[in-house]
């Protein structure tokens, strides 16, 4: 089962407050503002980690995140990796999972992260800092999803869902000079 998206340009967005994403006024230093937020559930399958991914390669490119950029290909990597741990380690019969990403501003010129955000409703089976391929026994191909992410990404974590049984795990892009977002920055201001 899927909802309907959402896609707001609005700087008032709620977030959990044991998230480390603090939003503030974008005019003070360091601070962070999302300009753009698209929500999706969907249903904990492989066929609902697919649509997940396609879905965030669609909307970065509306955000100016082009196709087949670095910065865009990055990012679908971690969608995919993050809702297929979703599916195969945190899933619960009859449960979704939720995606987030988020277009961050930051009081730089030039500062722009996306962050994408994985909730399941499974909350013992927490993420385990991944292992160098090296140093991991065996030689199996599975169980690398998080050492992609974490080569790929600035920062990545996970923190307990607030709003019922489960975790989040999530993921920051940044890339100096991200492509500017057509969308806002067409918008006047009131």
């Amino acid at each position: 089962m899927t909802t309907q998206p959402t896609d707001h340009c609005d700087t008032t967005q709620r977030h959990a407050t044991s998230a480390p994403l603090r939003t503030t006024h974008a005019s003070s230093p360091g601070s962070v503002a999302p300009a753009h937020t698209f929500a999706m559930r969907f249903t904990s399958t492989p066929r609902g980690a697919r649509l997940a991914r396609h879905l965030v390669a669609v909307r970065l490119d509306a955000w100016g995140v082009p196709y087949g950029t670095d910065p865009h290909e990055a990012i679908v990597l971690i969608t995919a990796e993050l809702a297929a741990n979703a599916v195969r380690h945190g899933h619960v019969p009859g449960r979704d999972f939720r995606l987030r990403l988020h277009d961050l501003r930051t009081a730089a010129p030039d500062g722009r992260t996306i962050r994408v955000e994985v909730t399941d409703t499974r909350g013992e089976r927490l993420p385990r800092p991944p292992v160098a391929p090296e140093d991991a026994p065996g030689a199996e191909e599975a169980g690398r999803g998080l050492l992609l992410v974490a080569h790929l990404a600035a920062r990545w974590g996970w923190h307990p869902r607030p709003d019922g049984p489960g975790k989040t795990v999530w993921a920051e892009c940044a890339w100096p000079g991200l492509f500017p977002c057509p969308p806002c920055a067409s918008r006047t201001a009131p």
